[in-house]
């Protein structure tokens, strides 16, 4: 427990995504200081926030006794609650991980280890076609495991429910405020913008994509870095929106944390394929025109660059072809439903940005990952499940790195 301050403590939370607004509606309905958030953009929930499938994750896929998979289990209750609370959609659509082909048997068994040791609700293992299709009467298979609770919402409508609350309970949330400046002096930390500089007993640096940089504003290592990987979705018309009516997934190459092309139902009933997971010529490349000569070069020139495109060097290349060759990434989705059709693919829908910590030897890294520097603490990886685990990410972050014990579940 950190000691007793003569004045309320002042608290900085750097980035106005999820993780970042939860954390400060955490500290501050709990009475814990005087709280301020820096966000860059003009809005709340501006890049991975806003920009991913909105699906609250049950646990399937987690190492158990990960943080991943502890975060994503209290986190996931969390979420269904606050959403109940405020009225908010929280829709149970559930989600079907298919198997097509026996070379996929063994990794969907693994995948259903992982989700019973997580405590995911009411999983089925399912080897009968015929019961697949009575959940998702379009798809092909040999197996799959079934997810009922698997949910979907809106993130960024969560966001800006959680910042209601903060402002309510006194914090300052500072739009257009991008950080330039993080010094430790002694046992404060100063925060810099544009505007102004501030005096802070306890930072907290949420910044996602630019995570990397702002720990290094701050003095730490350089690793992990952030390699950004676009995801980029098709829109199914509205012709083809029975084809899915929840979630179906593949089995994932355990070899690379991304999921591969699925179907997701939305929150408002559209349906998507994707994401893709190609990487991103910018921090905040929603797109191939987007390009940053600094990013892009500063990737390249890692020390684990090398040693990452010859592991995954074939993954790259099959993922950049589905993304510039529309009959490449159809052929993908067409797997699980031989149904589809080419011009079911309406067009493409908003792309989202993952921020992947990767690490000196080429290593991506695959659970949150979480440093301290003195009244500084740093969010280095927050990836997919983030967003399901926002509110447990907060409560952990301000037990474990902030000394003060949260409230009992």
């Amino acid at each position: 427990m950190l000691p007793p301050l003569a004045r309320p403590r002042r608290i900085a939370v750097i980035g106005g995504g999820i993780v970042g607004v939860a954390l400060a509606r955490a500290l501050a309905v709990r009475g814990l200081g005087e709280v301020v958030v820096y966000e860059k953009e003009r809005r709340l929930a501006a890049h991975q926030t806003g920009h991913n499938s909105g699906v609250v994750h049950a646990g399937l896929y987690y190492a158990p006794g990960s943080l991943k998979a502890e975060l994503c289990t209290r986190g996931r209750g969390q979420i269904r609650d606050f959403c109940r609370e405020k009225g908010l959609p929280y829709r149970e659509v559930g989600k079907l991980v298919v198997a097509v082909d026996e070379s996929e048997l063994g990794p969907l068994a693994e995948i259903e280890r992982r989700s019973r040791e997580n405590g995911v609700p009411d999983l089925e293992r399912i080897d009968d076609p015929a019961r697949m299709r009575e959940i998702e009467p379009h798809v092909a298979g040999i197996a799959a495991v079934h997810s009922p609770h698997t949910a979907i919402v809106d993130y960024a409508a969560i966001t800006e429910a959680l910042a209601h609350d903060a402002r309510g309970a006194g914090a300052d949330i500072r739009l257009g405020s991008e950080v330039t400046g993080l010094r430790i002096i002694g046992e404060t930390a100063h925060v810099a913008t544009p505007h102004d500089e501030r005096e802070f007993d306890l930072v907290v640096a949420c910044a996602g994509l630019q995570s990397d940089l702002v720990a290094k504003l701050a003095g730490a290592d350089a690793s992990p870095r952030i390699l950004p990987f676009r995801g980029e979705y098709w829109q199914l018309s509205a012709e083809a929106n029975d084809l899915c009516h929840g979630m179906i997934y593949p089995v994932p190459d355990p070899r690379f944390p991304f999921l591969g092309v699925h179907f997701t139902r939305g929150v408002y009933d559209d349906v998507r394929l994707g994401p893709s997971a190609v990487p991103a010529l910018a921090r905040e490349g929603y797109s191939w025109a987007r390009i940053s000569l600094k990013d892009t070069l500063g990737s390249i020139a890692w020390p684990g660059a090398g040693a990452l495109l010859r592991e995954h060097w074939y993954m790259g290349v099959d993922e950049i072809s589905a993304s510039l060759l529309k009959r490449r990434y159809f052929e993908k989705a067409r797997r699980f439903v031989p149904e589809l059709a080419m011009t079911h693919l309406a067009g493409k829908s908003a792309a989202g940005v993952r921020a992947q910590a990767w690490g000196r030897d080429g290593s991506l890294i695959d659970d949150f990952a979480v440093d301290r520097l003195g009244p500084v603490t740093l969010i280095r990886n927050a990836p997919s499940p983030a967003a399901t685990s926002s509110m447990a990410i907060a409560d952990h972050v301000i037990e474990r790195f902030l000394g003060e014990r949260t409230p009992a579940a």
